[in-house]
């Protein structure tokens, strides 16, 4: 029997690792609600408010890296996600939003509770687009998928309610994302630039973020070669604490006077991994050499 859009919509996103969709049912996601039923791999779990859905997907993904899934009903359903879909994509959450809007054929009138969902997400997403035919369809979920694990960031697909319904266009279908591992490294002059500073400095303290998180050994490696502290960001702690005979603790809205006063006695603070936004935490009158991989904490 042949797929409506909803069906290889809730097909391809279980294959490409999602798990659940935080959503509350009813209303134009009825066509979605269904293929979940029907797919029987992937939980719905209702929420009271889709704010909480748009939270919730956002901490799935922060806890686990695997892309998360909400879904708002078009008007005030998608309209109530804002929050947690700017929180995802500040956070580098990789996220799909769902976002049902008003039937295509009433794209462009004053419809009941329409909204312009591609403005909405506009400001808070990597990849935003709104599907109108069967064909278009699968191309877009692909850009979305692939855009919440290459730019660790919210996807958005559109969904008219009457276009969930439609038939799938057969022998077309979304390819799975494939995971990208990119890695950024300074050029060998500023890198030799940066040793220089650090052969030469008498007080370094290392401050490390989240987007050194995969560096554990090496960030203790260079912290015991050159007999310096570690402090870090509320968000890396659990990433950068453990196993750590070097760690002071970390700084920030939370710290404690350790981690603050280890950077502020420093003659260099070298950070690594963050875009730390708190800028009266930082000392203002020492180097500071930055690397340039951030994941924003």
């Amino acid at each position: 029997m042949a797929q409506n859009v909803a069906e290889q919509l809730v097909d391809t996103i279980q294959k490409a690792g999602i798990k659940r969709i935080y959503a509350v049912t009813g209303d134009s996601l009825n066509r979605v609600n269904e293929a979940v039923l029907k797919n029987g791999k992937i939980d719905w779990i209702h929420v009271r408010h889709e704010e909480t859905g748009a939270f919730a997907a956002a901490a799935e993904a922060q806890l686990t890296g695997e892309i998360a899934c909400c879904a708002g009903s078009y008007g005030p359903g998608h309209v109530h996600l804002i929050n947690g879909v700017y929180d995802a994509n500040h956070s580098h959450a990789p996220v799909l939003v769902i976002s049902s809007v008003i039937p295509s054929n009433e794209f462009g009138t004053d419809y009941f509770q329409s909204t312009d969902s591609m403005k909405l997400f506009s400001d808070c997403s990597s990849y935003n687009q709104t599907a109108t035919t069967p064909e278009q369809f699968p191309h877009l979920l692909q850009g979305a998928l692939q855009a919440t694990l290459s730019n660790r960031g919210v996807g958005v697909i559109g969904l008219p309610g009457d276009l969930a319904g439609m038939k799938a266009v057969e022998g077309q279908s979304a390819q799975y994302p494939f995971r990208t591992a990119e890695r950024i490294c300074p050029s060998f002059d500023e890198l030799s630039q940066l040793a220089e500073i650090l052969n030469k400095a008498e007080k370094i303290t290392l401050f490390c973020g989240i987007g050194a998180k995969d560096a554990h050994a090496e960030i203790i490696s260079l912290s015991n070669l050159l007999n310096v502290p570690v402090a870090y960001t509320f968000k890396s702690k659990l990433e950068i604490q453990y196993d750590n005979p070097n760690e002071v603790g970390l700084t920030g809205l939370l710290g404690m006077p350790s981690g603050y006063d280890s950077m502020h006695e420093a003659d260099v603070l070298l950070m690594l991994g963050t875009d730390f936004p708190y800028s009266n935490f930082l000392p203002e009158k020492i180097p500071l050499s930055r690397s340039t991989i951030n994941r924003n904490g």
